[in-house]
């Protein structure tokens, strides 16, 4: 499944996982001469959540991204390794995909991530990680980096700037836990989905709502008028539209800016969108599906667009199944494609001008073979009127040796900040010494210069960056996310030893309780075990402001260590309620995970009910099994054990293990679908046959009957609330259904209720995990490491389960929702919550 191509020279480079190819037409023909998997090992195989498009950067380098599909266990043509994962189980044919991998770097990358490489397949980098399924990456000619990411099944999307080995947040740290696990109680869903509140995660840029975004690509041309250049254009298919953004700054960062319509189909914005019910197979409008937004060398927009009337979900509802390139220019203006020559230095540094990426690409490698003869043509790009060809100078002086790398150096003392970060990025993709240039620029005056000397710190001897670290923590604000993140990836793993002297450093002699807002950030994000003490008096401080306390609560639960443990175990008494009801939230949420080896949980006795019942089911499993006993006897326990949910799990489990005794199987058949465990019923129908089928619904049918939506919400209250929720209205164990109405039309959200299991929302795939101890649990699987998983079942409940007990794990082919034949659903009623589903306003 090719999901990227890019063109650069004589190359044609094409993303199909688990391969990185290149072809290359060695004879001018257009036709290939050679082809070469330059990379292989990426996960996602025949699946959207794998290997994307890769397009040429401002310093020589190649970039591209990949999905959270994995495992990725990549080697480059150095030998260097990159093995990243997650607890993502879609599109993993090949291996398990798992979190806390480490890369030969020693870095546990996580999920989807973005990459480079030089073009010779060697020197393979992370330059950011743990996205959902950010489907492109694209970089302006200063260096900065934007994405736009899918959301899971809310509104979530967003679009973002990328700093160097920025953590995206859509698993936790490790990669082990998704979202849903690590939602706490008073988080909205947003927050939860992208971990906004968690030490470490980069800021979430632009919400832009439900939708599924794809191409992306910064507009460093004139050819539209000055107006548009450095426009962010983001490709958004789900919502029929191609957002515009004008980045600006924000503290040491970037924040994309107010977002535009620049080219949709839609009269007004898909959010708003409503069905109108007399119009079954209409809505041709919502069709325009822009897949990819890109500049040619003309300076035009271009825009491919595959036309259906869904997305997402591996789906394809138009049998013709065609799409369009458009074309957009100035309205009375006519663009011409430039003649592009690279035989001779005026024509290559014309091409530098040029705004398409791969071309200016070409003239780069061009001129930079040629050395220091050039330093002089380069450097007059440094007057030029467009402040981005100014930069692709910058990029290009110092690789073409000692008189370039001499002119850049000298930049390091310009008035504009992007230029001096932009010198020293160039420059440290340049020399192999950074640390004197570092040293150089440690008191500059902007903050997006001083971070960026942060994070290039991160991956050099500690010993000899302390001093120069130090200085820079010196000059944190307290409120800059974006610098905050850099110190805390630059200090990682000398948290401990490093964390008395910032304290002296910041806040030397104060009582914690009294910290200003930049101690207090650097002990949240930093974290360390020498800090809990400090922590644990801010969080027990009955002056302190609540958002202080929980924020200081917070940092402790992410102390792996048995001492924060414990002072959890011991805030679970404080007399202050948010105090002790958060501890409580913290120590049943971290026994699954961090905290797991460190107390004995048993003796805690947490979740006692639920294993009181578990002993009394497998007590009545037992004697049901037992063929010695009459089988009337035996049909007593069963039809006990059926009309308890967890009793019905176990029954299902044991029927997934093929070991349900056959002459139980009618007693079971007339019991199993009355259940009062909705899980359990539809499951049910996997192993059993159910007497009371119903006939098969109709969907044109449906959709032809007229909807009340004030009807709708009954149903919706009565039937979906117990798992779904809308605004503040029901449950948060299946996905979200707010603003459904703008990824689904009717048709699409009638087949998704009528035929649940023919496309299961991704991440919400359903387990039966059976324990040697005779236990059965179903559920969705929301974390999971070496020594321990967790399951969620539908009742919004967390079950912590030992690998070791474990004796079977499978992935359940039918959803978790029920079909409405189970649940006794009239077609009325489908279309009366179908109009609910689909109203603007609730």
């Amino acid at each position: 499944s090719p999901l990227g191509i890019a063109v650069i020279g004589n190359k044609t480079i094409v993303s199909c996982s688990p391969n990185l190819i290149v072809y290359t037409d060695e004879n001018g023909d257009d036709t290939p001469d050679k082809k070469e998997i330059l990379l292989t090992g990426f996960g996602g195989r025949d699946h959207d959540h794998s290997l994307h498009a890769l397009l040429a950067g401002p310093n020589g380098d190649w970039f591209f991204n990949t999905g959270n599909a994995g495992p990725h266990i990549v080697t480059d043509k150095k030998g260097w390794t990159l093995r990243s994962g997650s607890i993502y189980a879609g599109g993993s044919p090949t291996g398990k995909n798992e979190g806390n991998r480490k890369s030969d770097d020693g870095k546990v990358w996580v999920g989807g991530l973005a990459l480079s490489i030089h073009p010779d397949g060697s020197g393979l980098k992370v330059l950011g990680h743990n996205f959902r399924n950010a489907y492109e990456l694209t970089v302006d000619s200063y260096g900065n980096f934007w994405q736009n990411d899918n959301d899971d099944e809310v509104a979530a999307c967003r679009t973002a700037w990328l700093m160097e080995g920025g953590n995206a947040g859509f698993f936790s740290a490790d990669g082990t836990r998704s979202w849903q696990a690590d939602q706490r109680p008073d988080q909205e869903i947003f927050t939860a989905h992208w971990h906004q509140e968690d030490p470490g995660v980069m800021p979430v840029g632009d919400r832009s709502g439900a939708g599924a975004p794809t191409g992306i690509v910064v507009n460093e041309g004139d050819a539209l008028g000055k107006n548009y250049r450095g426009e962010l254009f983001s490709a958004d298919a789900g919502r029929n539209v191609v957002f515009g953004y004008h980045p600006r700054r924000d503290g040491s960062g970037y924040v994309p800016g107010d977002r535009t319509s620049f080219l949709t189909s839609l009269g007004n914005d898909n959010a708003l969108y409503v069905w109108d019910d007399s119009a079954v197979n209409s809505q041709k409008e919502k069709w325009f599906r822009p897949s990819d937004v890109a500049i040619g060398t003309d300076g035009a927009i271009y825009v491919a667009d595959w036309y259906d009337p869904v997305v997402g979900g591996h789906q394809m509802k138009d049998k013709t199944g065609f799409g369009r390139i458009y074309r957009i220019t100035p309205k009375n203006k006519k663009l011409l494609t430039p003649i592009i020559d690279l035989e001779n230095i005026t024509g290559q540094i014309e091409a530098l001008r040029n705004p398409a990426i791969n071309v200016r690409h070409l003239a780069f490698n061009k001129l930079k073979s040629q050395g220091d003869a050039v330093t002089e043509p380069v450097s007059a790009l440094l007057k030029d009127e467009n402040p981005y060809i100014r930069a692709r100078a910058i990029w290009l002086l110092p690789q073409l040796g000692p008189k370039g790398l001499a002119v850049t150096e000298t930049l390091l003392k310009n008035n504009d900040e992007l230029i001096r970060a932009t010198a020293y990025r160039s420059i440290r993709s340049s020399v192999t010494d950074i640390l004197s240039f570092a040293i150089q620029l440690q008191k500059d005056t902007s903050a997006f210069v001083r971070r960026e000397i942060v994070i290039s710190l991160r991956d050099l001897p500690f010993e000899k960056t302390k001093p120069v670290l130090m200085q820079l923590i010196s000059q944190y604000d307290g409120n800059d996310r974006w610098f905050l993140a850099a110190i805390g990836a630059s200090l990682a793993g000398h948290e401990e030893e490093l964390y008395p002297e910032i304290k002296q450093l910041v806040a030397p002699g104060e009582n914690p309780v009294s910290w200003n807002k930049k101690m207090s950030t650097l002990a949240w994000r930093l974290h360390p075990v020498a800090a809990l003490n400090d922590l644990a008096l801010r969080a027990a401080d009955p002056a302190a402001d609540l958002k202080e306390r929980r924020a200081a609560i917070t940092a402790i639960s992410f102390i792996k260590d048995k001492k924060a443990a414990k002072t959890m175990l011991r805030f679970t008494s404080n007399p202050l309620p948010d105090v002790a009801e958060q501890a409580t939230y913290w120590l049943s949420f971290r026994q699954g995970n961090e905290w797991y080896s460190l107390l004995d949980w048993k003796k805690l006795h947490i979740n006692t009910g639920y294993e009181r019942k578990v002993a009394a089911m497998k007590i009545r499993l037992h004697a049901m099994l037992d063929e010695h006993l009459p089988l009337v006897k035996r049909t007593d326990q069963l039809k006990y054990m059926a009309k308890d949910s967890v009793g019905g799990q176990m029954l299902i489990g044991l029927a997934a293990l093929k070991k349900f005794p056959p002459s139980l199987v009618p007693a079971m058949e007339e019991v199993i679908f009355n259940n009062p465990d909705l899980a359990v019923r539809v499951q049910a129908g996997k192993y059993f046959k159910h007497a009371g089928a119903a006939k098969p619904f109709s969907m044109q049918d449906i959709a032809a009957l007229p909807g009340d939506r004030a009807k709708g919400k009954t149903v919706f209250n009565s039937y979906c609330s117990t798992c779904h929720r809308i605004g503040q209205e029901g449950h948060n164990i299946g996905p979200e259904l707010t603003v459904i109405g703008k990824k689904l039309d009717k048709m699409s959200l009638l087949d998704a209720i009528i035929n649940p299991s023919a496309s299961i929302m991704l991440g919400y795939e359903t387990w039966l995990i059976n324990t040697n101890d005779g236990n059965s649990i179903f559920g969705f699987l929301v974390s999971e490491n070496k020594k321990a998983l967790v399951i969620k079942d539908i009742a919004g409940q967390q079950h912590i389960i030992e690998t070791d007990k474990i004796i079977s794990r499978q992935k359940q082919e039918k959803s978790v929702m029920p079909e409405p034949a189970v649940t006794g659903m009239s077609e009325q009623q489908l279309a009366d919550i179908v109009s609910y589903l689909t109203q603007k306003n609730r």
